[in-house]
């Protein structure tokens, strides 16, 4: 595992599906992605290894969503709806782990998060990804 990496326990909202998850670099690698699913799921994402899930429950509960070129895989527990991670049609010995199922984490977290153009995807483009903008939060 490369260094920087770190063990988080992750759940979904009503807590059937619980996984284990070694991000690759710690919550260095937060994203969100500006394709139209990811758009309207709004969820923040950090990288692991496709080794680095472990399921401690629920793994049946959960359901596969795939859209377009259907590269992408995309998990969500079928009970309470939450997208928990998927597989990653940039990086597909990747998953992206939604920052919000992880204990103790959440998406306000981060004063800025980089949007990362999903519509125009860089496997479907010859430039490098590009940068869709950057998402801020900041306290009243």
């Amino acid at each position: 595992m490369e260094a920087g990496s770190e063990r988080r326990l992750a759940a979904c909202h009503c807590r059937a599906v619980q996984f284990e998850v070694q991000l690759t670099d710690g919550l260095r690698t937060i994203r969100r992605c500006s394709c139209s699913y990811c758009r309207m799921r709004g969820a923040i994402a950090v990288s692991a290894p496709l080794d680095g899930l472990t399921f401690l429950a629920g793994e049946d509960k959960l359901s596969l969503y795939q859209f377009n070129t259907k590269a992408a895989k995309h998990f969500f527990c079928s009970i309470c709806g939450i997208y928990t991670h998927h597989q990653r049609r940039s990086d597909p010995t990747q998953f992206g782990i939604n920052v919000s199922c992880l204990e103790g984490v959440s998406p306000f977290d981060f004063p800025e998060v980089i949007v990362n153009d999903g519509v125009n995807h860089p496997s479907d483009m010859p430039s490098a990804p590009r940068v869709a903008g950057v998402l801020r939060f900041s306290e009243n």
